[in-house]
């Protein structure tokens, strides 16, 4: 099979469960940024520093593929689960405590490891105000949405506990 598959030269794409919609559609803008953001977690995960950081994206980065389907699906479950939104704040909490006070605004920066995260938690805000937009017009899981709202936080959590070595 080819990596090309000529499908999608007219400006059409398939969705997961196989309905085709247009490239530009509000969908797969809302999966193609939490695919950015997936990215931009990958080179985070390159260049962190904190062990803990490194394998707490990594478990993250396994749970974007079942979000990036809910989005891609029409008429389907959620695969994300309410489960998995505690673990998500049930992560969040425990590293929030282990941080010291946060007095000031952050400037991204610190460290390469923690400007990568800062860029996949502004990456999945704009996947959020995608999917808030999506929801006005389409079917959305409640779900989906807080676990783009949380993801954006946990970012922002793992990206200030890797700049504490910096």
């Amino acid at each position: 099979m080819s990596v090309y598959t000529k499908t999608g030269d007219k400006g059409l794409t398939s969705l997961y469960t196989g309905e085709r919609v247009e490239k530009n559609s509000l969908r797969v803008q809302v999966y193609g940024a939490i695919d950015e953001a997936d990215s931009a977690l990958g080179i985070a995960r390159a260049f962190a520093e904190v062990e803990n950081v490194r394998e707490k994206i990594f478990d993250l980065q396994k749970l974007l593929p079942k979000l990036m389907a809910d989005f891609a699906s029409l008429n389907r479950e959620p695969i994300i689960t309410p489960d998995d939104v505690k673990k998500l704040e049930s992560e969040m909490d425990e590293l929030e405590s282990s941080l010291p006070p946060l007095r000031e605004f952050l400037i991204p920066g610190a460290s390469k490891g923690g400007a990568f995260l800062d860029l996949a938690r502004t990456i999945t805000r704009r996947a959020e105000r995608l999917s808030c937009e999506l929801a006005k017009s389409e079917s959305v899981h409640e779900v989906d949405k807080i676990f783009l709202n949380r993801l954006s936080d946990y970012c922002f959590l793992l990206m200030r506990r890797e700049d504490l070595k910096a």
